[in-house]
């Protein structure tokens, strides 16, 4: 265990203990745990963990179409998964199109508003006409109940069965190949979008780019496999994976860039 988890940031510790924490409580219960939602670098950091064990398994669900945030469920292995363990709702936000117009913001602070933990709900779909999120069962009717305006607009929330129409993701990831000379946040900034050093420094001091949905402000932090950057103003990158390095001992890198269909 303790090589595992020097391969993580210090900063992430809180989080693999409670991870070691639900291993610990399904061996010994022997009985599934349901996780709240998590990103994808929480659940890599998950089946990191729990894949270091012969007796446990890992399962996640979101509902939607590839899915940002998942519930996992830690299950000792003679145990089946089914749909119904990972206790998904599913809403429609009906609210008047014609007049306005929902944004994802604007959802995602409406629920936070309701005094929802960020681990209560996943992703939020929004299209012209319509807004859907998943929420954990237990907050289900809670939310319906209270989630009766976003901003200045009165909305109408009510749950769908997962055989209705889900919205498609409208993001599409394309890859692309990089060389760097180091891993360090500034240096991945400034190659793939292509800008000045200073500029790619600027924007991490200003508080503009989360790393793995976390602000990060120290210009030289090191990034690893996995991780996803946010830079506010140019979407997202994903760190896919390093391939060795060059002859000049820089490091051949694949990324991901996202970008959104109109």
């Amino acid at each position: 265990m303790e090589h595992l988890i020097q391969h993580f940031r210090k900063d992430e510790q809180p989080f693999i203990e409670q991870v070691v924490s639900w291993q610990h409580e399904v061996e010994d219960r022997y009985a599934p745990k349901l996780t709240d939602f998590l990103d994808p670098r929480q659940r890599f950091i998950v089946t990191s963990i729990i894949g270091q064990y012969d007796t446990l398994k890992t399962a996640n669900a979101g509902l939607f179409d590839n899915a940002e945030r998942q519930r996992m469920l830690i299950y000792p292995t003679y145990y089946e998964p089914v749909e119904e363990d990972f206790q998904l709702t599913v809403f429609t936000i009906h609210y008047p199109v014609k007049f306005v117009q929902l944004r994802h913001p604007d959802v995602l602070g409406a629920l936070l508003s309701l005094g929802l933990n960020r681990g209560k709900f996943g992703d939020i779909r929004v299209n012209e006409h319509l807004v859907q999120f998943v929420v954990a069962n237990e907050v289900a009717e809670y939310v319906r109940l209270h989630l009766t305006g976003i901003g200045k607009v009165k909305v109408h929330v009510e749950s769908i069965k997962e055989t209705e129409t889900l919205l498609q993701n409208e993001e599409e990831w394309l890859e692309e190949s990089h060389t760097v000379s180091s891993m360090r946040l500034d240096v991945i900034i400034s190659t793939v979008l292509k800008t000045s050093r200073q500029k790619a420094q600027a924007l991490i001091t200003g508080k503009k780019v989360r790393v793995n949905w976390t602000e990060r402000d120290a210009v030289a932090f090191e990034l690893q496999e996995g991780d996803i950057l946010s830079v506010r103003g140019s979407g997202r990158i994903k760190i896919i994976m390093t391939e060795g390095r060059t002859k000049k001992d820089k490091i051949r890198l694949q990324i991901g860039r996202l970008t959104q269909k109109s």
